[in-house]
């Protein structure tokens, strides 16, 4: 049996982000078989028990994920070509008065605070930004099977198989599409739930049908719904909601 990088145990395992753990190791908070370990780039075994102490517990409990309703024109990620990230909306003033968490915007939340998976830059709806690896892990890791909902308003002819081709058949890239669900909400708006996120997919996807895109907003991701949050607006996930 071949040992594993720690920091790559912990990921898989679900305990945090690989540069978390890298920061947990070094600062001496994490146990392997109950012993402190501190070396970056330590290797074990899969089988071995790995713990974290209350010092990095204490620290997970006072991390914070945001919900946006990124605007139009604002970017997911870093600053681009003049345009401000979403992250620039994360301030005072800017949550939400029905936001239920009991929390309260504090500079430390800023820290570290990143979009776990992105929204283009003329689509609106829900943007998740946090400072929990564990909950980057469980919406972009590569075994993420959490389903996203848009509702997309179009306008053009739809080609005479469109909507199943839209269902299961169409490739970009090369590479086929996992299977979605898409179906008409009125004449002109459909209703898309997607399990990847293909850089605009849903825009090229409507492309190969005859369709184009004139709005798009992210409704749900997961478990957790947009609903009356306003554009530009955000809130703070609750202790009792999962994605």
């Amino acid at each position: 049996m071949e040992k594993i990088r720690l920091s790559k145990l912990m990921s898989e395992q679900g305990f945090c982000s690989r540069r978390e753990a890298d920061v947990y190791i070094e600062r001496g908070w994490v146990l392997v078989d109950n012993l402190p370990v501190s070396e970056l780039g330590l290797k074990i075994y899969p089988h071995q028990k790995i713990t974290l102490n209350k010092a990095a517990q204490s620290q997970q409990e006072t991390q914070v994920t945001v919900l946006m309703n990124k605007p139009i024109s604002y970017v997911s990620g870093q600053a681009e070509d003049g345009y401000q990230p979403a992250a620039a909306l994360f301030k005072p003033d800017t949550q939400w008065s029905g936001d239920k968490s009991g929390m309260r915007f504090y500079p430390a939340h800023l820290k570290g605070l990143a979009p776990a998976g992105r929204l283009d830059i003329d689509s609106q709806g829900l943007l998740v930004l946090t400072q929990d690896g564990r909950v980057a892990k469980q919406l972009i890791g590569e075994n993420s099977d959490i389903d996203k909902e848009y509702l997309v308003r179009v306008t053009g002819k739809l080609v005479g198989n469109g909507l199943n081709m839209l269902n299961h058949g169409l490739s970009l890239d090369g590479q086929k599409l996992k299977p979605a669900k898409v179906s008409w909400q009125n004449e002109d708006q459909l209703r898309f739930v997607l399990s990847e996120g293909k850089k605009r997919q849903i825009r090229r996807m409507c492309e190969l049908v005859g369709l184009k895109v004139t709005g798009l907003k992210r409704v749900r991701i997961g478990k957790i719904k947009l609903g009356e949050l306003p554009v530009g607006q955000w809130r703070y996930l609750r202790a009792d909601e999962q994605f």
